[in-house]
């Protein structure tokens, strides 16, 4: 009875820890489940917002130091407003898990990415390619009017082989160090940094800054899901993941990612990226080369249905630690209130 008594008064001293436990298992089990529409999604509409005011304040005809400029004062106008709103509103919440436990739903909105790519592979097979294209426009800067099979297929896979790391991985990883403010921080700026790639012609200068913030806080989660990825690709993933591309792109912090998912899959990825521009909009170069890695072997629509099944088993590693962490911390703290 004692023992019973001390295990259950440590459990409710470290209630805390348990209860965000289970709001981060539930926005991860409700975002696999029942994903939120991508066009219902705030951070979508925060994308939208992020491209009006690209158009009116990004003039490529201006000097570099003042696209840079403008990209930064763009950033802390889209983010810290609403950012700091959300924060103040979580703060007055009578129950803030709840609202933890939505933000963390919202954050998570592009894992449904997974079952748009089965979607896509269905579409390839059957030889539709405007449908493949209608699927992955919403997910995808570059133009894909003139993508075959092969330039479909690596597009998707290369989503697929990224999305996690801004989804699963950066939620856990983030969660844990900052609760959900920093989760919704972190989203907010990846959100702006892929309506403003820098890689892209029209944000060479004005997505930079955005780009050098996101490389930085996705530094661990991208490395976290790397080596999950290696592990499951086998001793020469590893190795690749010990020796990671060297990229002629100064803003291509992707390419190790794609690297280790292009060797564990056997395919090639990467490669030239034509992108989209609007129809005002003179500009040459909208063609940019982007390193290949991997094999020489070109995917295909069948080697979608492969990457699924990776990244899958990644994400299913990380919800299985959410689950277990917390039934271990419970089982030390039964073992030491014996002791």
């Amino acid at each position: 009875m004692a023992l019973s008594q001390q295990f259950l008064q440590q459990i409710a001293a470290e209630s805390a820890l348990y209860q965000g436990a289970l709001v981060l298992i539930v926005a991860l089990l409700l975002a696999r489940l029942a994903p939120l529409p991508k066009a219902l999604s705030p951070l979508s509409w925060l994308s939208q917002l992020a491209l009006s005011l690209s158009a009116k304040v990004n003039h490529n005809s201006r000097a570099p130091s003042q696209q840079i400029t403008a990209g930064v004062l763009a950033i802390m106008l889209l983010v810290m407003p609403f950012w700091l709103i959300c924060v103040f509103l979580l703060q007055l919440a009578a129950y803030p898990w709840f609202f933890e436990c939505l933000i963390l739903y919202f954050c998570l909105s592009d894992e449904q990415f997974n079952r748009i790519a089965k979607r896509v592979q269905l579409a390839l097979k059957a030889q539709n390619k405007a449908s493949a294209r209608r699927l992955l426009k919403p997910w995808q800067q570059r133009d894909l009017d003139a993508l075959s099979e092969i330039g479909l297929s690596k597009a998707t896979i290369e989503q697929l082989a990224t999305t996690p790391i801004y989804g699963t991985v950066a939620t856990v990883l983030f969660f844990i160090l900052g609760g959900a403010p920093l989760v919704l921080l972190a989203s907010m700026i990846k959100q702006l940094e892929s309506c403003w790639p820098a890689l892209h012609p029209r944000y060479t200068h004005f997505g930079k800054p955005v780009y050098l913030l996101c490389y930085l806080i996705y530094f661990l989660p991208s490395l976290a899901w790397n080596i999950t990825l290696a592990i499951q690709g086998g001793p020469q993933t590893l190795l690749t993941l010990l020796r990671p591309p060297l990229s002629r792109q100064a803003v291509n912090h992707q390419l190790p990612t794609l690297a280790v998912a292009a060797k564990a899959l056997n395919i090639e990825l990467g490669g030239p990226v034509k992108f989209s521009l609007p129809a005002h909009i003179q500009m040459d170069g909208m063609r940019v080369e982007v390193d290949k890695v991997g094999s020489p072997n070109k995917p295909v629509a069948k080697d979608i249905q492969a990457a699924r099944k990776l990244m899958a088993t990644g994400q299913g590693i990380w919800l299985a630690g959410v689950l277990l962490l917390p039934c271990i911390w419970a089982l030390l703290r039964y073992l030491q209130a014996g002791g």
